[in-house]
């Protein structure tokens, strides 16, 4: 066919009118969201350098997140932007999540138009520079749950209609300027009493006043924390603040109030840091018996009357922190103060105490410092060798002279710092100018900031086991969320003027020596909404990240970027046709080397050597193979820096699985090798385990001449470790109870709901794990025994399990049976009741405990048995009912002993006279900071927690 002339520009324009058709479809972002985000882009400076062409959900932009061509994500953390906010953002009508954290150049008001992001869940800007009043629009946003305004210049006052928002969990607005009184509702006009869902109030660091609203407060209200120190706030506490029963961090210090304490404060059971210091309240000093679980108390530089020490701060067994400095004390200090157990600080300085400071040689093996200066006293009890500091100067002691009083009368404190120190290598000096060393001893351009800790309940800054367990939990929020995080650096911890502990953080980055924005970015989100929880103890916290200068091609111009971005654009648009056949060849040979690599690993037992030895293909379910290559290069080798265990069965190697999950390996010695029968027995018997108490199998391996188990990875090590105090985690009563609850729960599990069942046959405080939230986990069943359906125990003649955890009559017959479990549970709940180990010195827990107990006497007249931790703490009732069961399970004749089924009842019933709900998965002190809040809450699911052993682990992030 002969076209003419006339007719090929004809041609020309139809194939024009096809390709922007073409276009069009391709184009995989909303108009009206890449408008948006183009106005976004014009406002500021330093974006990314792939914000180019106009295209950012097909086009991948930096922090932007899509779905079906709508924006639903903008998260931008650390990126050094600079400019402002413009109003067009409106039109990101899908927008869920906006984070622009720690942009310190971001400047300019919030725009009213943001009260039209309806679909906003999380509205994060911590650590910006924005100014102006907080737009009242903000209180359309309904379904906002996380609302983080911190660290910015905003003025004005808080605006009531953020009493709108009842699915608000977290409210931030701490470290403004912001103005007036706290907002509370009146008839149709809303405020923040209505927040009854929300779990943080942080309102510290502004120039609010007035009065503290008494109808702000009341028994409806679900607050954990009110923070509202460095204000002016004036006026009396009000007594609906006794309502608030879930409470248990408060900060009232650093404002004007005044009038005397209300006596109802004493109903807050839960509160574990109250901070009432530096205003000017008077009147008695409160009377707080009922804070049984309170571990910092600041009542210093107020107008209270003068009196004796107070008689009933001795019985506050958890407490670490004292301070009461010009308080009006006077009179003597009792002796028994220093002998709490976790006491760590002590200060009374400027009162009139007088006698003689006497120190027990019973004293806190945890105390560092004790302050009294400027008192009256006239005499010391030494003794020689204290472990920590003692402060007088300003006393009739010190004028004595002599050289007794040199150690004493000085006036500076010891300094007390903390370094993250190498991880068992050299360390390395860096050629790089910036580089830095990390904990690995490799050389990169770590991603820094500081952690800010609000309320922290420990005063000893120089506690090496606190800051590794901070460490481990940094490092393991940041792996399972798959970000590219090698190790984390902790230093210089110090007390800012606010009392928070400010720390230092460096976060080293894998497999490269910088992070890319994507990595930062991610970094950053964990860090500003909360997702990464840190121990307990360091309470409530922010972050302030620093602009991070070592992006590859961070030194090429932003604009020059843009600019080359859209001529490589038009470049590539134009070369599509071309190329597409290929791209296409390329996908389906992929996607076709793809599902043969699939195939292979949904069956691992292809190459299982199915001789008369091995056996049939085992069966699994949610475990799977994998190779020794794989588990060599995940443990750096089987290196001894991954080495976290030894038993009987081998190793046990820490390993770090591509998607960022940690896992625990064991490795079996040559010595302790089953046969494949018996290995594959296990493995099927292993992988049918799935239960939150009970250590879920990952996979395993078996090639090589290698037997190896992969375990999930819990956290926080064994029981036997917390009641020695090894872990440095507190073990109060009521988490002791969670746990008791937790490991009864797992063994359960396999005494009843397995098919066959399972005799663990090894139970003990050892083979007992705590997991992040201390929740527990029944592990090692390298010595389980399955039960056939006649059966219901085992003969051996091989001596199984722990000398001080046997059942008696195994001694007599040989036979392992359920309850032979039983017992052994019965002695794990001594310890738990004792922090005593089983046989110590000749002494067996179960006949001390029968030998002293008299049940006419309140706590059975167990007293000098019972841990300190659980002795003043733990109610009577709770505690002999928890003896009983004790007892029940350690009967001599395994017939008169409990079920597993009838013991998770019985502690279910303990819990609830002590008060606790035995639904709640957190193993906290009360349910809340650590995730065990009422109802359900996005930011307290963590795929570990829940995890049962299928591979990979259901990642549950915020939504």
């Amino acid at each position: 066919m002969v076209l003419s002339l006339a007719m090929i520009p004809q041609i020309f324009l139809c194939f024009l009118v096809v390709w922007i058709h073409v276009l069009a479809i391709a184009a995989w972002t909303n108009p009206g969201d890449s408008a948006a985000l183009q106005s976004l882009k014009d406002s500021w400076q330093n974006v990314p350098p792939n914000w180019a062409g106009s295209d950012p959900c097909g086009s991948s932009w930096e922090g932007v997140g899509c779905i079906n061509s709508r924006v639903i994500s903008i998260t931008l953390s650390s990126m050094s932007l600079s400019g402002q906010i413009s109003g067009d953002i409106q039109g990101l009508a899908e927008l869920q999540t906006l984070d622009l954290s720690y942009n310190k150049e971001l400047t300019g008001p919030l725009p009213q138009s943001i009260g039209k992001l309806t679909k906003l869940s999380n509205l994060i800007l911590v650590g910006c520079s924005f100014s102006g009043p907080i737009p009242d629009s903000i209180g359309s946003l309904t379904k906002l749950v996380f609302l983080s305004l911190n660290s910015n210049k905003f003025i004005g006052g808080i605006p009531a209609t953020i009493g709108y928002l009842t699915e608000l969990y977290w409210l931030d607005l701490a470290d403004n300027q912001l103005t007036g009184t706290i907002p509370v509702s009146n008839g149709s006009k809303p405020g923040l009493d209505m927040l009854v869902h929300t779990k943080h109030f942080h309102f510290g660091k502004n120039q609010l006043s007035g009065e503290i609203p008494a109808r702000l407060l009341h028994s409806d209200l679900t607050l954990i924390h009110l923070l509202i120190e460095n204000n002016k706030f004036t006026g009396k506490i009000p007594d609906t603040l006794g309502l608030v029963q879930t409470m248990e961090v408060l900060r009232l210090d650093r404002n004007l109030l005044s009038g005397s304490v209300p006596q109802n404060l004493d109903n807050l059971t839960h509160v574990n840091e109250l901070h009432i210091s530096n205003n000017n309240l008077d009147g008695l000093l409160p009377n707080l018996t009922g804070m049984n679980v309170l571990n910092y108390l600041d009542m210093s530089n107020n107008s209270f009357n003068a009196s004796d020490f107070p008689s009933w701060i001795p019985s506050l067994q958890s407490l670490t922190t004292l301070v009461m400095e010009n308080t009006g004390l006077q009179g003597s200090v009792p002796a028994n103060l220093f002998s709490l157990y976790q006491l760590q600080t002590v200060i009374l300085r400027n009162n009139k105490l007088n006698g003689t400071l006497q120190i027990e040689t019973t004293y806190s093996n945890q105390l560092q410092l004790i302050d009294v200066q400027r008192n009256l006293i006239e005499s010391f009890t030494q003794r020689p060798g204290y472990p920590f500091q003692i402060m007088l100067a300003g006393n009739p002691f010190c004028n004595e002279g002599g050289a007794q009083t040199e150690t004493y009368c000085i006036k500076s404190q010891q300094t007390q710092t903390y370094s993250t120190p190498p991880d068992n290598c050299l360390p390395t000096e860096c050629s790089s100018k910036n580089q830095i060393a990390s904990p690995t001893c490799k050389c990169a351009f770590p991603y820094t900031g500081n952690l800010v800790f609000r309320a922290p309940s420990f005063s000893n800054l120089g506690n090496r086991t606190t800051y590794e367990i901070l460490q481990r939990s940094l490092v393991l929020s940041f792996q399972k969320r798959q970000l590219p995080v090698d190790s984390v650096a902790l230093s210089n911890p110090t007390k800012n003027l606010d009392d928070y502990l400010v720390i230092h953080l460096q976060v080293f980055p894998s497999s490269q020596d910088y992070f890319n924005r994507t990595g930062v970015s991610g970094i950053g989100f964990v860090l500003s909404n909360q997702t990464f929880k840190p121990p307990s103890s360091f309470g409530p916290f922010f972050f302030i990240g620093e602009g991070y200068k070592y992006f590859d091609g961070a030194s090429t111009d932003s604009k020059k970027s843009s600019s080359t971005g859209i001529i490589v654009g038009a470049g590539v648009g134009g070369s599509v046709l071309a190329i597409l056949a290929l791209i296409v060849g390329i996908y389906a040979f992929r996607q076709k080397k793809r599902a043969e690599d699939a195939a292979k690993r949904s069956d691992p037992f292809a190459s299982w050597d199915s001789n008369k030895h091995s056996g049939a293909v085992p069966h699994l379910t949610g475990a799977r193979f994998f190779s020794f290559e794989e588990l060599k290069k995940w443990t750096n080798n089987f290196s001894e820096t991954n080495n976290i265990g030894f038993g009987g069965y081998g190793k046990v190697y820490r390993g770090t699985l591509p998607n960022g999950e940690l896992v625990a390996i064991k490795r079996a010695l040559q010595g302790s090798m089953q046969g494949a029968l018996e290995f594959k027995t296990e493995i099927e018997l292993l992988s049918r385990v799935h239960h939150k108490n009970v250590v879920g199998l990952a996979g395993f391996c078996f090639n090589q001449a290698e037997q190896m188990l992969v375990y999930e990875y819990i956290p926080n090590g064994t029981l036997k470790d917390g009641l020695s105090g090894k872990t440095g985690i507190r073990l109060d009563w009521m988490r002791r109870l969670k746990i008791a609850i937790g490991a009864a729960r797992g063994l359960q599990y396999l005494h009843d709901l397995v098919n066959p069942p399972i005799i663990h046959r090894d139970i003990k405080s050892n083979n007992i794990l705590l997991d992040e939230r201390l929740n527990a986990k029944v592990a090692d069943f390298g010595l389980s025994k399955l039960l056939g359906d006649s059966e219901r125990g085992h003969i051996t003649t091989q001596v199984k399990g722990t000398m001080g955890y046997m059942d008696p009559e195994y001694y007599m017959t040989n036979q392992l049976t359920e309850k032979s479990d039983v017992y052994s549970f019965g002695v794990v709940l001594l310890e738990i009741v004792t922090g005593k180990v089983p046989i110590e010195k000749g002494r067996y827990i179960v006949r001390e405990v029968r030998t002293a107990m008299d049940k006419t006497k309140d706590m059975y007249n167990l007293q000098e048995i019972l841990d300190p931790a659980v002795r003043s703490v733990a109610s009577s009732r709770s505690l002999e009912k928890f003896v009983d069961l004790a007892l029940k399970c350690v009967e001599e004749e395994g017939a008169n002993r409990p079920t597993m089924s009838e013991v998770v009842k019985e502690i279910e019933n303990i819990m609830e006279i002590a008060g606790l709900n035995p639904n709640a998965e957190s193993a906290s002190t009360s349910e809340t900071y650590e995730g065990a809040n009422k109802g359900h809450h996005p930011y307290t699911d963590e795929s570990l927690f829940v995890y049962s052993g299928a591979y990979p682990p259901s990642e549950i992030d915020p939504k």
